[in-house]
């Protein structure tokens, strides 16, 4: 590496957030992004570690020494065409990514990682700064024509690289605009919805047609599908939530975790939602069922929505503060996280298990929960130890369970397992030669990261499955 002492003598320094008190008044982003000495000396810091691990912990595989030395030798551009070698869309990862990266990074195993996650988004935003990313169109066309059935990160990893190969590609999305859970999912404060819009214009000028306000399925049969194009990609998403299962849970006022950030988002891009249907936290009592990431979401848009008080609620116990020894390096460490939306304010509590929602009128106004204990691996409410929380708004963050059932998958005959994933194979290869799955679709719900791996690995089990079938169609003819 270009400075072999830079792990030595800087420490880790990840982009100052902006205030508290700021930031809470708007959706814009929280933490700017890396810039001038700040983001050489952080590109420094990568070692010259002989195995760098950070690439087995990265699922797209990443080639993070080389790119961090290029930023530190100044040579942002080179960077990123590093970055693209392996990453459709490094702003998205940079921002939304919990970066396995940096849980793999062998500096991890004795001080703190190299800040991974932050270089990357600043390679892709210095970059964009100067004008559009660059398109890369096809050398020639294949005449093949793929559907590409879902618009959130793996669909549009996998558009783009099917794209690129020189194939005629269609999106389909069910909402009014492409991105899934990237536009009406995560917050504004977390991705700035102008970072999706220069990509889709990107993919647009490389060729990628995008057909919204379209549900395969309904508006559009399988058998139509089949006719019209050579194969087909389900790239589904899993928003099918979990759902409690206790009493009380059907009254006004509970709602899952996405439709309360879809609606938010939808408002922030300007849609109009009827006041009937408003779905805010402000002046309320808002209890969080969930620790995860969509929690945190909720937790951030209750803070700005302002509520009169946020209590997140997780049914495990307080994970530590540091690894466990069961939980060695480079394994993802399962230890005590605060989000920038923890910084905001609220409560959280641990191990503590929902047992009903009351009301009157049948409106939610208070949750009973006990604390809770493992028995035969399950959780149950322990004797004694209720407790009552008022609550005027209960966000429902507890996970997905898998993709929402879909007569299209029905249509075209394929497998799922009890969850309701698509069963495929690790290249997304179907029971159907000519149909392919990727994404939270078929791994269930997961990272961006992994989303875009799939995507861009499913693209290539296509385009060889159409040159197969091509050099069929050559040798019958």
């Amino acid at each position: 590496m270009g400075n072999p002492r830079g792990f030595i003598e800087l420490q880790r320094r990840t982009p100052k957030k902006r205030p508290v008190t700021e930031r809470v008044q708007d959706y814009r982003e929280c933490e700017p992004v890396l810039e001038g000495d700040k983001l050489v000396e952080q590109a420094s810091r990568c070692m010259d570690c002989g195995i760098p691990f950070c690439h087995s912990g990265c699922p797209l595989g990443n080639l993070i020494p080389e790119w961090n030395d290029l930023v530190y030798r100044g040579r942002v551009e080179e960077a990123l065409d590093r970055l693209h070698g392996t990453n459709n869309f490094p702003e998205f990862t940079g921002r939304l990514c919990p970066a396995p990266c940096e849980a793999a990074c062998v500096l991890a195993i004795h001080d703190e990682p190299v800040t991974i996650k932050a270089v990357e988004a600043a390679i892709a935003d210095q970059i964009a700064e100067h004008g559009p990313p660059p398109h890369q169109h096809a050398a020639r066309r294949t005449g093949r024509r793929v559907a590409v059935i879902g618009s959130g990160p793996a669909g549009l990893a996998c558009a783009q690289e099917l794209a690129r190969e020189g194939h005629d590609v269609v999106v389909f999305e069910k909402a009014d605009a492409p991105g899934g859970l990237l536009r009406y999912g995560i917050p504004d404060f977390k991705m700035d919805k102008a970072l999706l819009e220069r990509r889709i214009d990107q993919m647009r000028a490389e060729g990628v047609r995008f057909e919204c306000n379209v549900s395969v399925g309904h508006d559009l049969s399988a058998l139509e599908l089949e006719s019209s194009f050579d194969a087909i990609a389900l790239a589904l998403g899993a928003e099918n939530p979990r759902k409690l299962g206790v009493p009380g849970e059907d009254l006004a006022g509970v709602h899952f975790a996405m439709e309360y950030l879809t609606q938010q988002n939808r408002l922030v891009a300007g849609h109009a939602v009827a006041p009937s249907d408003r779905i805010s936290a402000e002046g309320k009592h808002v209890i969080i069922l969930g620790g995860g990431d969509t929690g945190a979401d909720c937790l951030g848009t209750a803070h700005r929505q302002g509520a009169r008080s946020v209590t997140q609620l997780e049914i495990a116990e307080r994970p530590p503060e540091s690894r466990r020894d069961d939980n060695p390096w480079p394994l993802w460490p399962l230890i005590f996280r605060v989000s920038p939306a923890h910084e905001e304010g609220g409560d959280r509590a641990f191990g503590v298990m929902t047992t009903r929602l009351q009301g009157s009128a049948g409106r939610v106004e208070r949750l009973v929960a006990s604390k809770a204990t493992l028995e035969g691996g399950r959780f149950v409410p322990l004797a004694g130890t209720d407790m009552v929380l008022p609550a005027e708004l209960v966000l429902i963050a507890a996970g997905f369970t898998g993709p929402e059932p879909s007569a299209l998958v029905r249509e075209l005959r394929l497998d799922v397992d009890p969850s309701g994933r698509i069963l495929a194979d690790e290249r997304g290869r179907t029971k159907q030669p000519h149909v392919f799955a990727c994404g939270d679709a078929r791994r269930g719900a997961s990272l961006v990261v992994w989303a875009i791996a799939e995507g861009r690995h499913t693209a290539r089990s296509i385009s060889l499955y159409l040159a197969g079938k091509r050099t069929l169609a050559l040798a019958a003819g």
